[in-house]
C-alpha cells in the first residue's frame, strides 16, 4: 500500500509539473504533504519530516551551490573561460577543435553549472565558428556534451552534490569515481556521436540577436596558466583529501587538516577566496566589483536551491513514513542490483517531468534505504542515480528549449540530436558504474 502511495504521489507530481505548469518547488512540498497525510503520519509529523528534509538536505551542499555559482561566475566574468577555451583551440588546430572544445567543457564545467557554462561559452563556440568556417554543429555539440557530463556525473554540481548528502558519500571520493566514468563517456558521446551521419545530417545555425558575441581584447584577459589553476583548485583540494585517506593513517595528525581543507565546502571556500585575488584584484577589478559578481551568481541558483529543499523533504517523509521496509521486503528476494534499480527510478522520472533535480531527489528517497544493506559504495550509488537522471531530455526540459534555441534548431531535429545524447550518455554512465562495481 506505501508503495502504492508514493506512486499516486508520483503522479500528483507529473500533474502538477506536466499538466499544470506548476514550478518544481511549490510541487514537491505540495506532494510532500499529501504523501505523507495518505501515509497516515499525523499532521505535526509530517511538517516536522518535511522541515527536517529541507535542514539535512541544504547544511553543507547550500554552500557547494553557492561557492560553485561564485567561482563559475568570476570565471565568466574575468575572461578566464574565454582564456582556456581559446588556447585550447590554438594548441589542438583547426582539425582537432571538437577536441579543444571537449576539454573545455570538462575544465570549465567542473565548477560551472550547465546553464551558466552553456551561456558563457555559446558566444565563444559562435567566434569559432566563424573565424574558421566550421558548421555549427560540429564544434558546438562537443561543447555542449561535456558540459551535459560534468552537470550530471560530478559534485559540486547539484543532483551529484544533493545525491551525495542523502547517501552520505564522500564528495571528494564521487568527484574522482565520476572522472573515470565521464571523461571516457564524454568522449564517447562528445567526439565519436559528433562525427556520426545521424548528427551531420542535422544544420545548426547561429540564431540572429540571440546573444551579443563578447570580444575581449587579449591583454583584459587573464593568463592561462592561472585561468585553469584557479578553475582546478577545488579538484585538486578534494583529490588530495581522496587519496590520503586511502594511504595515511586515519590517527595522523596531518589528517585533521587535510580532511579539513579537502572537505567540499571549504575546498570551493578557499577557491572562491583565490579566485576573488588572481581573477580579481590582481586583475585591477576592485572587491566591490568582485562582490558584485558573487551576489549575482547567488541570485542565479535561488530556485535551484529551493527545489532541492524541497526534495529533500519529499525523501524523508518517505523514509519516516517506513516506505524503505515495504522497498526492502519487496526487493530482498529479488535479484535486481541497487544501482539498476537507482537509475532506473531516477530515468523515469527525469522522462516524465524534465527535472534532474526532482529526479535525483525523488530516486534517491525511494532507494536510500537498501544502501546500507545492500553493500554497494555510496559513490557508486550517487553516481547511478545522477546517470538516470540524464535520461531522454526533450520538450519539458529547460535545457533542451535553451539547446533548441542557441542552435537555431526545429523542436524534431532537437530531439534528435539531444534527446539521443542523453540517453546514451546516461546508458553508458549505467555501464561505467556496474564496471567500477566489481572494483569499489
Amino acid at each position: 500500500m506505501a508503495l502504492v502511495t508514493v506512486a499516486f504521489g508520483v503522479l500528483i507530481l507529473l500533474v502538477l509539473m506536466m499538466g499544470l505548469k506548476f514550478d518544481g518547488f511549490i510541487s514537491l512540498i505540495l506532494v510532500s504533504l499529501i504523501v505523507g497525510l495518505m501515509l497516515g503520519m499525523p499532521l505535526d509529523k509530517v511538517t516536522a519530516s518535511m522541515y527536517k528534509g529541507i535542514g539535512s538536505q541544504l547544511q553543507s551542499l547550500i554552500l557547494i551551490l553557492a561557492f560553485g555559482a561564485m567561482l563559475g561566475k568570476l570565471l565568466s566574468d574575468s575572461g578566464a573561460a574565454h582564456r582556456i577555451t581559446m588556447t585550447l583551440i590554438n594548441k589542438f588546430g583547426k582539425k582537432n577543435v571538437q577536441w579543444a572544445m571537449l576539454l573545455t567543457a570538462i575544465i570549465v564545467g567542473i565548477t560551472m553549472f550547465f546553464e551558466a557554462a552553456f551561456i558563457v561559452l555559446i558566444p565563444i563556440v559562435y567566434t569559432i565558428v566563424l573565424e574558421l568556417e566550421l558548421p555549427l554543429m560540429s564544434v558546438g555539440l562537443p561543447l555542449v556534451i561535456g558540459l551535459s557530463t560534468t552537470h550530471s556525473f560530478l559534485p559540486p554540481h547539484p543532483g551529484p552534490a544533493a545525491v551525495a548528502v542523502t547517501y552520505g558519500a564522500s564528495m571528494g571520493r564521487t568527484l574522482l569515481i565520476g572522472l573515470i566514468i565521464a571523461i571516457p563517456a564524454a568522449i564517447i558521446v562528445g567526439i565519436f556521436y559528433t562525427r556520426t551521419k545521424w548528427v551531420k545530417s542535422v544544420t545548426a545555425k547561429i540564431p540572429k540577436g540571440l546573444v551579443e558575441i563578447k570580444k575581449f581584447k587579449d591583454e583584459e584577459l587573464p593568463g592561462f596558466g592561472i585561468s585553469i589553476f584557479t578553475a582546478l583548485v577545488p579538484v585538486v583540494l578534494m583529490a588530495i583529501q581522496t587519496f590520503a585517506s586511502l594511504y595515511v593513517d586515519k590517527k595522523a595528525p596531518i589528517m585533521k587538516y587535510i580532511n579539513f581543507i579537502g572537505d567540499a565546502p571549504i575546498a570551493l571556500l578557499i577557491t572562491v577566496i583565490i579566485a576573488a585575488y588572481t581573477l580579481g584584484v590582481a586583475r585591477g577589478r576592485k572587491i566591490e566589483e568582485v562582490m558584485n559578481s558573487f551576489g549575482g551568481a547567488i541570485k542565479s541558483i535561488a530556485m535551484i536551491i529551493v527545489v532541492i529543499g524541497a526534495g529533500g523533504a519529499f525523501k524523508q517523509v518517505i523514509v519516516d513514513a517506513g516506505l524503505g521496509n515495504t522497498v526492502n521486503q519487496l526487493t530482498s528476494g529479488l535479484n535486481v542490483s541497487p544501482i539498476i534499480l537507482a537509475w532506473v527510478i531516477a530515468a523515469a522520472v527525469r522522462t516524465a517531468v524534465g527535472s534532474a533535480t526532482v529526479a535525483v531527489t525523488t530516486a534517491s528517497g525511494i532507494i536510500l534505504p537498501m544502501v546500507a544493506t545492500a553493500g554497494v559504495s555510496p559513490e557508486l550509488m550517487v553516481l547511478a542515480t545522477t546517470c538516470g537522471s540524464i535520461f531522454a531530455s526533450h520538450v519539458n526540459d529547460p535545457g533542451f528549449w535553451m539547446f533548441k534555441e542557441y542552435f537555431d534548431l526545429p523542436v524534431g531535429q532537437a530531439i534528435k540530436i539531444r534527446t539521443t545524447y542523453t540517453c546514451i550518455l546516461s546508458v553508458i554512465g549505467l555501464i561505467g558504474v556496474l564496471i567500477l562495481s566489481n572494483f569499489f
